[in-house]
């Protein structure tokens, strides 16, 4: 099982919130942690500990007063640790090229190719084109509705009609790397995975998946390598000391790698 780590930045600070609290109006979010360290430090920290793959994510919308310096901060990251990041939050066609020269491995897309219910092939095409999709990976961040998981957008604020189903990953494989995978209405509140989507994800193996929400200690970490088949890889915020949580990172590596 692979550890990414990760680095969220919302009105210009790393910092873990509550998923499901995210509001644009306002640029408002319920905090779990607030760091005093900047994106740098974790990007260098990240580096230090020969972790690949860590997802850099801007949490306020393009026209909030805070972006521009939670975009500042973003970049810091990625100039910290070049080739060992991946970024997202706001990615287009026509901004991707801009923070692969900064150093991203990779970026990470949503809301700019799932609207409606639909998936935006125009704009999948494009962002295929600029950066190739051996450098995208698609957010398929879910929220749980009747008997399906469904897509939501928009910094986790606007669901789709599109379903995380085998046949989903299956049709959207073709335009990208990776898939990353928020359980939403976990996401931030330490409180338990979301056990029949790791099922769901670990019956399809096609390309690598990231899991990320709910994990809050190191028998979560062990129920989703054992349900995820060890195929499954994992981040994990608000549950670290590092943010304020109690698993110690050191521990997180060990468990994963071995």
């Amino acid at each position: 099982m692979q550890f990414r780590p990760c680095i969220d930045i919302h009105n210009g600070k790393v910092k873990q919130i509550v998923g499901s609290s995210l509001r644009d109006q306002g640029d408002q979010a319920k905090d779990n942690f607030v760091a005093a360290h900047d994106a740098a430090y974790y990007a260098t920290l990240y580096r230090e500990e020969h972790l690949q793959g860590g997802h850099v994510i801007l949490l306020n919308a393009a026209d909030s007063p805070y972006y521009l310096e939670t975009r500042r901060q973003a970049m810091s990251a990625l100039a910290a640790y070049p080739g060992g990041l991946q970024v997202g939050g706001g990615i287009t066609a026509e901004n991707a090229t801009e923070y692969m020269r900064a150093g991203a491995s990779h970026v990470i897309v949503s809301s700019y190719v799932f609207k409606g219910g639909h998936v935006l092939q125009n704009r999948l095409n494009a962002l295929v084109k600029e950066v190739g999709k051996e450098h995208i990976v698609l957010d398929l961040s879910c929220r749980k509705s009747g008997d399906f998981y469904y897509i939501v957008t928009d910094r986790w604020q606007t669901m789709t009609q599109i379903p995380v189903i085998p046949e989903t990953l299956e049709e959207l494989a073709a335009y990208c790397d990776e898939f990353l995978i928020h359980a939403v209405d976990v996401e931030g509140k330490n409180g338990g995975i979301e056990l029949p989507l790791i099922e769901l994800l670990s019956g399809w193996n096609r390309l690598p998946i990231t899991y990320a929400g709910g994990v809050h200690n190191m028998e979560d970490l062990a129920l989703l390598k054992k349900a995820g088949e060890d195929k499954i890889g994992v981040t994990i915020g608000t549950a670290l000391e590092l943010f304020g949580g109690t698993m110690k990172l050191q521990d997180v590596i060990n468990a994963c790698r071995a």
